[in-house]
Order: C-alpha cells, then sequence, then structure tokens
C-alpha cells in the first residue's frame, strides 16, 4: 500500500505563492502518473493538474493554466504544485492522488491512493 504525505499549505494573501509537496512511501512512485486535486466546500473533488510518470506530459485546468506549476522529483519520490498568483477561488483543501497511470487521469475514480489532504486559504 502506498502512503502519501502532504505539506504545504497554509494562509497567504491575494497574489501570494504556496508550494505543496506530496512524498510517496513507495518506489512504485516513479513508475506512473500523480495528479493534484482540490475540493473546496460543497464542490466536488476536481483535478487540477497531472504529471506523467517521467515528468515530460502535464495537464493544467483551465483556471489554473498559467499560475500553477507541477513537478516531479522521482529520486525523492516526492511530487510538487508551486502555486502562484493566488486567487480567494483557489481556497480549498488540495489532495495528491497516484493511480496505476503512465499518464495522468482526470476522474478520482482513476485513482487509487490519496494524500490526507492540505487546506490552502488565500485571503482577499
Amino acid at each position: 500500500q502506498i502512503q502519501l504525505v502532504e505539506s504545504g499549505g497554509g494562509l497567504v494573501q491575494t497574489g501570494g505563492s504556496l508550494r505543496l509537496s506530496c512524498a510517496a512511501s513507495d518506489h512504485m512512485f516513479d513508475s506512473y502518473a500523480m495528479g493534484w486535486f482540490r475540493q473546496a466546500p460543497g464542490k466536488e473533488r476536481d483535478v487540477i493538474s497531472t504529471i506523467s510518470w517521467d515528468g515530460v506530459n502535464q495537464y493544467y485546468e483551465s483556471s489554473v493554466k498559467g499560475r500553477f506549476t507541477i513537478s516531479r522529483d522521482n529520486a525523492k519520490s516526492t511530487v510538487y504544485l508551486q502555486m502562484n498568483s493566488l486567487i480567494p477561488e483557489d481556497t480549498a483543501v488540495y489532495y495528491c492522488a497516484w493511480g496505476p497511470l503512465l499518464y495522468g487521469g482526470r476522474c478520482t475514480r482513476e485513482y487509487d491512493y490519496w494524500g490526507q489532504g492540505a487546506q490552502v486559504t488565500v485571503s482577499s
């Protein structure tokens, strides 16, 4: 079983930046894609970014494209989400996810393991 441990959430003002990290407990991490999702209160958990197993292919949801950057360090079994130019609409709990995919999926059902969630709050 793979464990995913997230860190880096917090409170930031509009226009600020945060970097989320997600460390995996298993060496299988570097063979598969990873995804970042977020869930705001009363809303569904939606994909915001994915990265292929080798880091070459990346996907960004339209509202974060140009502001967020996903990356991975397979030597550290860690995936990152750099979030810049944050706005109040980015406030949510952010989850990293692992699934047996070479290229990132956009549906929650494609992922088997989830991080514990990191709260990101952007104040206006």
